[in-house]
């Protein structure tokens, strides 16, 4: 056993209070290297009066400290280019540069040292070992090896538990699913979009995903895999286990799924984190997910604004650990909400009632104002023999979850794009 897996056998079931202990004894560590040396937060931390790691004494004293935005950070690369002033060390320590997708703006680039990096692989390590994925296990990553961090670190973390990792850059999407076969791999990590999109297009190829050697699918960079809706399709089309994750460049890997998958686990170890209300900032058990690291001196964020949105559970999970888990995964970000006609409508449950409907494919949802009256209309491409059944279900499903009139209007087949990493199916036109 590895002392990251002694670690977390001992933590992972810990109390409450001790496991608070240790995050305050690791943060008071982080504060020791920064303060003075990390322009941004020395900055940042003396406005709110902390110049000494021992202002922060217990959690209590952590969340008086101030909020960090994606805004704030953005604004000081712009200010301060190219990597802004949130740096610890000098620039020649750094051995790693990531960029975040830019879906809400411009990238933010982040920097990892050789000891950071070895913590991104040991928090994959985590995810893997939670699902028990093994040594005796190959690994395919159905992606492209871009700037976005999350799979490249998920390639690390297969070296942590010494796995065989494969990486599918430079393939397109039929070349990746031979691949697979090819190579007999048994687990499958990509985003829970292309899992679907491989599914559909083994479909259309003649293959029988369901007999292919993978087991275990870690599904990250979006939600979805939390959904029941959505991880029972995926599961039923791969004829695999599916496990949640979540994670940030300028965060980390800080979420997992274990065998029970009774959500989404918080890995405390490396990680705080607070669930507020978006509008308050107040402590509320549904709301905003705001997270400090505790690995990641080099770069750190510090009461971490993330935008998603997700509920926090705290009593024991039945595996045995007693890490918080968020119920439902990563529930969707705090800003895509909907509101139509006054009815808040998150994302995820359209896409949760779409995906349990039989017949149904790739969908779209566009939201307009026609004579003051807010309109949705969902377009869903539809098996040809089941399509007037999929309006029909979907309208239905749709009036008696949310308490809404929707237009459905079915596509064809290939209509609608495609996506590798996040997918884009809601837009607000008004």
């Amino acid at each position: 056993m590895s002392l990251q897996e002694s670690i977390e056998a001992r933590l992972e079931p810990a109390g409450r209070e001790q496991i608070g202990q240790l995050q305050i004894r690791r943060f008071t560590q982080l504060l020791g290297d920064l303060l003075g040396t990390n322009g941004f937060y020395t900055s940042k931390l003396g406005e709110a009066g902390v110049d000494s790691p021992h202002a922060v004494r217990s959690l209590d004293d952590l969340r008086r400290l101030p909020f960090t935005t994606k805004r704030e950070l953005s604004d000081d690369q712009e200010s301060n280019p190219p990597y802004g002033s949130n740096l610890t060390f000098p620039i020649d320590s750094y051995v790693k540069i990531h960029q975040t997708s830019g879906t809400t703006g411009e990238p933010l680039r982040c920097l990892d040292t050789v000891e950071s990096w070895e913590w991104w692989a040991d928090c994959w390590a985590t995810v893997f070992r939670a699902a028990e994925v093994s040594a005796d296990d190959r690994i395919f990553y159905a992606f492209s090896f871009g700037p976005f961090i999350g799979f490249w670190s998920s390639y690390e973390g297969a070296r942590k538990i010494g796995a065989l990792a494969s990486p599918g850059g430079g393939m397109s999407s039929v070349q990746r699913l031979k691949a697979i076969f090819a190579n007999d791999m048994s687990v499958l990590v990509c985003t829970p979009t292309y899992a679907l999109h491989l599914a559909e297009l083994a479909e259309q190829e003649g293959i029988d995903l369901a007999s292919s050697p993978i087991e275990k699918a870690i599904l990250a960079g979006e939600p979805g895999a939390g959904l029941p809706a959505t991880r029972a399709r995926i599961q039923r089309a791969w004829g695999a286990e599916a496990f949640d994750h979540a994670g940030a460049t300028e965060v980390g890997a800080w979420g997992f799924e274990c065998l029970d998958r009774n959500g989404l686990h918080v890995n405390e170890g490396e990680f705080i984190v607070e669930i507020i209300d978006p509008d308050t900032t107040e402590p509320a058990s549904e709301g905003e997910v705001v997270i400090t690291n505790l690995g990641r001196p080099g770069y750190p964020v510090i009461r971490y604004r993330t935008g998603d949105r997700a509920r926090i559970e705290t009593s024991p999970c039945s595996c045995g650990r007693t890490f918080a888990r968020l119920d439902g995964g990563v529930i969707g970000r705090v800003d895509d909400v909907l509101i139509v006609r006054g009815i808040n409508v998150f994302p995820s449950a359209i896409e949760n009632i779409i995906r349990s409907i039989p017949g149904t494919g790739e969908f779209a949802v566009d939201v307009r104002r026609s004579n003051e009256l807010d309109e949705m209309t969902i377009r869903v491409e539809a098996t040809a023999a089941k399509e007037a059944d999929v309006v029909a279900d979907t309208e239905t499903a749709m009036r008696n979850a949310l308490n809404l009139r929707v237009r459905v209007e079915p596509v064809e087949h290939g209509t609608l794009p495609r996506f590798d990493l996040k997918a884009r199916r809601f837009t607000d036109h008004r």
